[in-house]
């Protein structure tokens, strides 16, 4: 797991050699252990017409055993100023997998033809090294990333699709004069990109393509704002950042030093619409069984691994099955001060349930106790790790991963058994409707989450509507939306019955909502120099997944009604939302290796009781931030919608929270890379 940064330029005019190690240093904290670089020269700028290039060390991780120059020293700081480079590779490391020099990135083939620089795991490197070697590759290390590569050098850019993990990756052909970049299936690993005038920059996080374009005042990109003021996400490839995108999950993209050409295709994406009618007891024998090789797959590590650990029956179904296979481990929890908590948010603190499920396991268990104030402490810091707004309130998130990180340098968490296995009944509820377009009109206003469009006029203010409306060519702030909720879909949405639907809703949540959890999930972990591991979005498991019927997934569809999430257990149980009305075929896989108590227990969101707090102890600080005359958010929200947004929320009039909440990580992010 590690941060990997590049550029190259486009028109053959050399790059600016300053960038380089700047560039690297905004991602430190992504690699701790080691630093490399690498710069090439192609015929463009050599005279002679040869392409060559130099790898540099860093001077702070010199090694005896690694012949290359470091990149301060006097001999490197000539030759780096001294040459035209058009392309740069760098590659910060945190060391899980070998954790020898041999496994030093960028990484080359013995030829210096191929270059890699890769941020992942790849679990089933193994198998693709066996494979690899029967076709005659010679390996001198014993990381999956020269797997990797040499996977690249023999099934070219379809290599990718024989990857069972998480990456995002670039590689130098140095003969095809070509940048591959590519982002695994689910976009578990963040990879961002920018044309900056002739040079095409790209990064694992924002910070280093800010670096080499010298931001400081660039401005806010208003079709992205307007995204996730609607849906507290951006469905779109966009970013805040105008003129930086993130290359989709499930993507390759490749640009052509040549003839300046930059393609993209994608390789995978997931596909509910085929669902396989098979026994239920074949599908609970054979579920167990792929969960438990993808838990098993992804114990693989050289460094000490952990869990995340909360009441949840996907969190607990991987600490299980990881402990069997390794053994007594450190488990992690959250919980939450409710002393000050609404009856609604009684059920958020769920450290006895993991406390049962930890003893039962013999973990050794560690937890965190937020209390109301905390937020503010940690917000700034948060945001500034987060870069690119996306789901939820994730403050508790970032405390819980900054605990795990003083313990273990890899740390496994349940995210993705939700979305694909349906435990968000109350969203399906919201969505089906009697014709294929009502589905789409019901879910697409169950996802305006903060802004409604018709609040938008008098939310917005006037210079803002005007600069989206020009940004997007007179349409108005929600007919935008619109389009880009129904972009996710693709050209067509198949959805004349409730099946049909209910397939159309797990698609759209892995696509959007999961994505956006594993882009903080990345962020959070990083931040504290920890990689996050995911078992249930394995290749073999998902595939699986996917093609079970949502009759399976689903129990007392008929009953189901729309609701708010945050209604209290009572409310919920009235509606149709018993103990075992989501994820049915999971529960009944796993209860087996489970408690009762975890297979029976209502879907519960990690979320932090800030309904009350924002009308307590935090309110003071929501109101300092959001209303003083220096709010940065008052040039696109009108002052006066931001105060009746905060008097109806501590009025009690309505649950204000997730617009609260994401007003003041605008701010913060506003302050912070728009000052």
């Amino acid at each position: 797991m590690c941060g990997i940064a590049g550029a190259l330029t486009l028109s053959g005019a050399p790059l600016e050699s300053w960038r380089f190690k700047p560039m690297l240093d905004a991602v430190a904290h992504r690699g701790p252990d080691d630093a490399g670089y690498l710069v090439w020269q192609t015929g463009r700028l050599a005279p002679e017409g040869r392409s060559w290039g130099q790898a540099f060390l860093d001077d702070e991780f010199a090694v005896d055993s690694v012949a290359m120059p470091t990149i301060n020293s006097r001999l490197g700081q000539q030759n780096l100023t001294s040459n035209k480079w058009d392309l740069f590779l760098g590659h910060r490391r945190l060391a899980v997998i070998d954790l020898t020099s041999h496994a030093h990135q960028p990484m080359s083939d013995r030829r210096n033809r191929v270059w890699l620089t890769f941020n992942g795991e790849v679990y089933n490197f193994r198998e693709l090294r066996a494979a690899l070697q029967s076709l005659n590759y010679e390996f001198t290390s014993n990381s999956d990333t020269e797997v990797v590569l040499y996977a690249y050098m023999e099934w070219g850019d379809k290599f990718v699709e024989r990857l069972n993990g998480m990456f995002a990756l670039a590689i130098w052909d140095s003969e095809k004069e070509q940048v591959l970049l590519a982002r695994d299936r689910y976009g578990i690993k963040p990879l961002y990109y920018s044309r900056d005038g002739d040079s095409f920059l790209f990064a694992s996080e924002i910070k280093p393509i800010r670096v080499a374009r010298r931001d400081k005042a660039a401005g806010v990109d208003l079709i992205a704002l307007n995204e996730y003021l609607s849906f507290q996400n951006v469905f779109s490839d966009r970013t805040l950042f105008p003129g930086v995108a993130m290359l989709p999950a499930g993507f390759v993209m490749t640009a052509n030093m040549r003839d300046g050409r930059i393609e993209s295709r994608r390789f995978w994406d997931f596909d509910f619409s085929c669902p396989v009618e098979r026994p239920t007891k074949t599908v609970i024998a054979e579920l167990g069984d792929l969960i438990t090789q993808a838990v098993r797959r992804q114990c693989v590590s050289d460094v000490p691994i952990g869990c995340y650990l909360s009441g949840g029956m996907d969190s607990c179904t991987v600490t299980s099955i990881a402990t069997k296979e390794l053994g007594r481990l450190a488990s992690f929890t959250a919980g939450f001060d409710l002393s000050d908590a609404t009856s609604n948010e009684m059920a958020f603190d769920e450290r006895q349930l993991a406390e049962r499920v930890a003893s039962a396991l013999q973990t050794e268990h560690y937890e965190v106790v937020l209390h109301s104030g905390d937020m503010e402490a940690v917000l700034d810091r948060l945001i500034w790790h987060l870069e690119d707004l996306r789901v939820g309130q994730c403050y508790p998130n970032a405390l819980v991963a900054r605990l795990a990180s003083k313990f273990v340098k890899v740390v496994m968490s349940g995210a993705g058994g939700d979305e694909l296995f349906g435990g968000y009944p109350w969203r399906y509820a919201a969505a089906v409707g009697s014709s294929r377009d009502e589905f789409v009109s019901n879910y697409y206003h169950y996802w305006k989450r903060l802004v409604a469009d018709d609040e938008k006029d008098t939310a917005y203010t006037k210079d803002a509507i005007t600069g989206l409306s020009q940004e997007i060519g007179g349409f108005t702030p929600g007919a935008h939306t619109l389009q880009a909720f129904q972009g996710v879909f693709g050209d067509t949405v198949v959805a004349s019955n409730r099946d049909e639907q209910i397939q159309q809703s797990l698609y759209f949540e892995c696509k959007t909502f999961l994505h956006g959890l594993l882009v903080v999930e990345d962020k959070l972990s990083m931040a504290n120099s920890m990689e996050a591991r995911v078992p249930f979005l394995d290749n073999d498991l998902v595939d699986y997944a996917c093609q079970i019927p949502v009759t399976q997934k689903l129990a007392s569809l008929d009953k189901l009604r729309t609701l708010d999430e945050n209604l209290p257990r009572k409310k919920m149980a009235y509606a149709g939302m018993n103990a075992t009305t989501g994820k049915v075929i999971l529960r009944k896989a796993m209860e087996c290796i489970l408690p009762d108590a975890v297979t029976g227990a209502r879907k519960q969101g990690f979320s932090a009781p800030d309904e009350s707090w924002f009308r307590g102890r935090s309110e003071g600080f929501v109101r300092s931030r959001l209303l003083s005359e220096r709010c940065r958010l008052h040039d696109f929200i009108r002052p006066e919608f931001v105060a009746s947004t905060i008097e109806s929320h501590t009025s009690g009039k309505a649950n204000k929270r997730l617009l609260i909440w994401s007003l003041l990580s605008l701010e913060s992010w506003l302050r912070q890379f728009n000052p």
